[in-house]
Parts: C-alpha cells; structure tokens; sequence
C-alpha cells in the first residue's frame, strides 16, 4: 500500500490518486508536489511524489550509514529472512502494484504481474542466500596453516534505477545488497515512482530496521549527482542511458568509489535461410514490452533466401501488436511511457522514411492526445549505417536489413558501438555454436527472442552497454556489493 496525503496539493489531485514518498531513516517523508499521468489516458493523473534535493540526499546516506554496522552484524540468515518476508508481502500485494505499474508505466497488465512476480521471485532468491557459504577454505603450502576467504560488505550504496522495469529493477539491485551487509539509498526513476514505493514499503513492513532502506524522489541531476558525489557512498548501481552513465563513471572513478553500469542496447538478430519461426522470436523481441526493454530486439540481419518471406511474416505478427490501454486484459502492447518518449519514436520513423527507408507496418506520425499509443514498427531497405539501424531509439520499431550469408551477417551484428544482447534463429548447431562464441555481447540468444532473462544468470553487456566489470543477478550479483578477504590460520 502507498502512503496518500491528507490533502490535495495542486488542482486536479483528490485523496484517490496514489501518492509515493521518501523513505528516510525509517519514516515516510516529502510533501507530493510532481504529478504523474497515465500515459494511455493522458487526463488521469497516476501518482504523485515529491521532488527531493540534496537536503533529502544527506538525511537518507547519514541514516544508511548509521545504520549499517548493526545491518552487517545481523546473521546473514537473519538479513536473507527479511527479505523472504518481503517477498511474501509483496506477493499478497501483487493486484494493486501491478495496477499501480500499469497507470504509471504504461506496459500491459499481464507484462506488469510478471514484474512484479519476478520482483518477488528476486526477493525469494537472494534472501534464500542468507543461508548460502560466501567463502572457501583453500589449502596452504604452509604446514600448520589453514587459509579461508570471506566477503565483507562495503557500506553504503546508491541505486539509481529506471522507468522500464520501475520495481524489478530495484528489487534486484537492493537484494544481493542488503543480504550481503550493506544499507541501500534508492533513486527511482521520476515517470514511475509508485513501483519503488511499493517494494520500499514490503520492505519496511518485513520488519527492515530504519536506515537499512532509503528512498529519495527527485530529479537525477540534483538526487543522482548527489548521491554520486557524496564520499559517504561506497558505491554506486545505475541502469539508464549511456550519456548519463558515462558521467556518473567519472565522478566515482575520480573519487576511488566503485560503480555499475548497465546502460544503452542496439540489439540485433542475424536470421538464417533455415531458421523456423524467426518472425514470431523477432516480434516478441522487439514489440513485447513497447519494445522498451534495454534487451529489445531492434535491427535484424536476413539472408537473402528467406528475407521476403521473413519480412512478410513479421508483418503479420507487427499487426497482431496492437498498442492500447495496458488496463484491459486483451491489450497486446502497452502506451509509451511519456510523451518525449513518443515525440522520439516517431521522428525517428519520420527521418528514416524521409531518408529512403521503407514503412512496411506502422506509421511516422499519429496524435498522442488520446493517448501514447504507438504501433508496432518495421523498417526495410536501410543502409547499414542509417541512425535508425546504429543509434537506439527505445521504442517498438525494428530495422531489417539483407545480409548476403553467415559471415556478413555476424560481421554486421557485432558492428555496433553497443553489446548487450545478440540473437540468432538457425537449425545449424554450427552456426550456432560459432555464433555463440564469436558475437560481441553479454547476452546470446539462439531461437529466442532478445529480451528477457532468467534471475539467476549473469547480466550485462560489453562496449557502451556497461561497463564490463561486475555483473548484475545470480550469484555473481554479490560481487559488486562486497569486497574480498584472505585469512590466514595458524593451526
């Protein structure tokens, strides 16, 4: 459940319209002054939530630093526990967040009860590894001398998290986190507030101790840099766009503090003469989700015997992708979530028709009054280097270019100043299995679309998609979070 104010704050703003607020040394905080709408009825306010600065920055990293010793001093079982009855509570909570996330996000209601399910499932996974052995005990050359190696949390981190995946996201960056020691300061992203208030809040009422977790709104220039800048910050955690993540890089590197990226996508498919099935893996990739998932399907390679066919066939499956209002349980694909996000979707369908691009289902304009709701896109006869095939767009749109074989088409999958996600539909275990080897990214896929991930696997990419280092999910999630140490027995 979120918080909801006594009284209206603007025109328009009555006691329904769910509010969000800081979570700060144990209280809810912040009077909501910045409106949110739904996206698919643009009259209908969503959420509301309060626009920290940097006063709310130095009150939350006081309290998780505050509060961190004790946190760390707590069992590990102890910690995963709470994290366990997190989950329970968010489970029981499951309609209503989800109905939230719809208003706020935009994405179907079937796409929001699997996020939320797997923000529980996440929960689940890392709170069972309360319990799990984080060291190992190694033989010595030494005699009388045992060695064993532990892992100790580095503090305090910030989570800056974004609007796609608005409590999945920060559910598992705040896991492995908190289940490894440290205490959490959440930014999230300001278009969906509502979602992190929700895990904030099962969270809380788990039995979290006050200052474990923190939750700043606000603007990522004034919440963000803060945060980032702070020396109290041990480390920090973003997911968002390559321009804003290069800039938080330097400013942690410059002060020795440790940081996770995990920023823009351009995410190709190389399909193959005798591939099966390529257009229905290729749509689900790039329309599921508004296709505004950072593992979204957006350029595809074809060789020439299959190409007219494919194209054809992924028409057909484009038009079964109707975009409308997530609410209603027959909606395919859900709203854009924001009008800029709409404005650059179609000026970027715009400037590639006008370019020489072939508008084979969609459109390159459309009213945004009644609603964001842009259709599934398909672009053919593009040049390699066109900003529609290079550059990301974030939106349900998918390039489709031929490629004359096997060869040419990885050497144009792995021509990108990206390195997230990459895919291949074949019936050759030889293709691939070299695919597999050979593509430049962090995520394979062969037979299957894009987007999407199991929680307990590595995630993250390669080039400008991340930076490289530590990986987010699955066990490996615990690295970035803790530090290693190497003891020395004499026995």
């Amino acid at each position: 459940m979120t918080t909801t104010l006594p009284e209206p704050a603007v025109p328009g703003l009555d006691d329904s319209t769910p509010t969000a607020q800081h979570l700060i040394d144990g209280e809810w905080r912040g009077k909501a002054d910045t409106p949110r709408r739904n996206p698919a009825r643009p009259d209908e306010l969503a959420a509301y939530s309060p626009a920290g600065g940097t006063a709310e920055v130095d009150a939350a990293v006081a309290a998780a630093a505050a509060a961190q010793p004790a946190w760390a001093a707590l069992p590990a079982p102890a910690r995963g526990a709470i994290l366990l009855a997190a989950a329970a509570l968010l489970q029981e909570r499951e309609s209503g967040v989800a109905a939230d996330l719809v208003r706020e996000e935009g994405k179907t209601l079937a796409e929001a009860r699997g996020e939320v399910k797997r923000a529980v499932d996440v929960l689940r996974f890392f709170g069972s590894l309360g319990w799990a052995a984080t060291g190992e005990v190694l033989p010595s050359g030494l005699p009388g001398t045992g060695i064993t190696t532990r892992r100790e949390p580095l503090g305090v981190f910030a989570l800056i998290t974004p609007w796609n995946f608005p409590i999945a996201i920060p559910a598992w960056k705040t896991a492995p986190a908190l289940v490894s020691g440290n205490t959490v300061v959440l930014k999230p992203a300001e278009l969906t507030p509502l979602s992190a208030t929700h895990l904030a809040r099962a969270l809380h009422d788990a039995g979290l101790p006050a200052g474990v977790v923190n939750v700043v709104h606000g603007p990522g220039r004034v919440v963000g840099d803060a945060l980032a800048r702070d020396p109290r910050v041990a480390g920090l955690s973003f997911t968002g766009s390559t321009a804003v993540g290069s800039e938080l890089r330097d400013i942690l590197g410059a002060r020795g503090a440790r940081v996770q990226l995990e920023m823009g996508g351009k995410n190709a498919v190389l399909v193959l003469d005798d591939a099966r099935g390529a257009a229905q893996v290729v749509a689900a990739g790039a329309f599921g989700l508004t296709g505004q998932a950072c593992t979204a399907t957006s350029r595809v390679y074809v060789t020439p015997g299959i190409r007219d066919r494919f194209v054809e066939e992924l028409v057909e499956q484009a038009a079964l992708y109707v975009p409308g209002d997530g609410a209603v349980e027959t909606t395919r694909m859900g709203a854009v979530v924001s009008r800029p996000q709409f404005d650059q979707n179609r000026a970027a369908v715009r400037s590639a028709v006008e370019r020489g691009a072939t508008l084979r289902h969609g459109q390159n304009d459309g009213d945004p009054s009644a609603g964001l709701l842009f259709p599934a896109t398909v672009l053919t006869d593009l040049p390699h280097d066109d900003p529609a095939v290079t550059d990301e767009i974030f939106g349900p749109i998918v390039a489709v270019l031929e490629v004359a074989d096997y060869e040419a088409g990885l050497a144009a999958v792995n021509d990108s100043r990206y390195g997230l996600a990459a895919g291949i539909c074949t019936d050759s275990l030889t293709r691939s299995t070299d695919f597999a080897a050979r593509a430049q990214a962090g995520i394979v896929k062969i037979n299957r679309p894009t987007a999407g991930l199991d929680l307990n696997v590595p995630f993250g990419g390669v080039k400008d998609s991340s930076t490289n280092t530590f990986r987010e999910q699955g066990r490996t999630a615990l690295d970035f979070y803790t530090w290693g140490k190497t003891v020395y027995t004499g026995i």
